[in-house]
């Protein structure tokens, strides 16, 4: 993977976002590989093809991508919250990728890619509508948030400037894939709780670890009144995905 993009296409353009959208599209034209399948290309989709820049020749998977000249730290900008919510409903999101480059430089710094299994409701923040004298008055666009998608969602391809093998990003997404199969109502319960797996920062925890979380996945499902009964429920759908094992004795290890 070639981490210098094209900078000399930004000439023919004065807007920066114009700039970063030709470079950092036609970078990945040339240098994207399909995390989903062994193709080591990904082709351009037509032009303004609402929120799919990139389709994989042989196994079909749309992705969409994000660049930035700084880290998305947190939230990621996105378009008009309904049609967001509705993809996320009917499972028609796209794998995103999201691109941190050095402009100066016209440099890859960072780019993970996030299935597009491993969206949820949660993962997805409504934004104020845009004021009466805005181009686009009344428009309510959305953020994503990165912070509600867990560390195995989000799939370094290039880090700190350095390339990762296509395999070991095969294999991390390969990992998530069986959660393509559950529903997304349960699936935003389990990468949920994924998350607050994850956000403990340790190989071994207990069901009571998990329970401290209570309020905040209460929080993010208002709906259900039983928590607990479903982090429970969720850990058992994580120990059949290989994610967490059990120990017995209301203990747990990450795997």
């Amino acid at each position: 993977m070639n981490l210098q993009m094209p900078g000399d296409l930004a000439h023919s353009y004065k807007s920066p976002s114009q700039q970063t959208r030709v470079v950092s599209e036609a970078w990945g034209e040339e240098n994207l590989f399909c995390p989903c399948c062994d193709s080591n290309s990904l082709t351009r989709s037509a032009p303004n093809k609402e929120a799919i820049d990139y389709v994989c020749p042989r196994c079909d998977d749309p992705f969409q991508l994000k660049s930035h000249a700084t880290w998305f730290a947190a939230k990621i900008v996105d378009a008009a919250y309904e049609a967001m919510k509705r993809a996320v409903v009917t499972g028609q999101t796209p794998n995103l990728l999201a691109l941190h480059y050095d402009r100066t430089q016209w440099q890859v710094i960072n780019l993970i890619v996030v299935p597009r299994f491993a969206y949820s409701l949660s993962v997805i923040e409504k934004r104020r509508p845009l004021g009466p004298n805005a181009r686009r008055a009344g428009f309510v666009g959305c953020n994503i948030l990165l912070s509600n998608i867990p560390p195995d969602a989000r799939i370094p391809v290039v880090q700190d400037g350095v390339a990762r093998d296509p395999d070991a990003v095969r294999e991390q997404y390969s990992r998530l894939r069986p959660l393509e199969k559950v529903r997304h109502e349960a699936r935003g319960w389990t990468l949920d709780v994924l998350n607050v797996v994850r956000g403990l920062g340790r190989a071994e925890f207990s069901l009571a670890d998990v329970y401290a979380s209570a309020a905040h996945l209460a929080w993010l499902h208002p709906a259900n009144r039983y928590i607990e009964p479903k982090i429970r429920q969720q850990l058992q759908v994580l120990r059949d995905l290989g994610l967490v094992e059990f120990l017995g004795r209301g203990r747990y290890r990450t795997t």
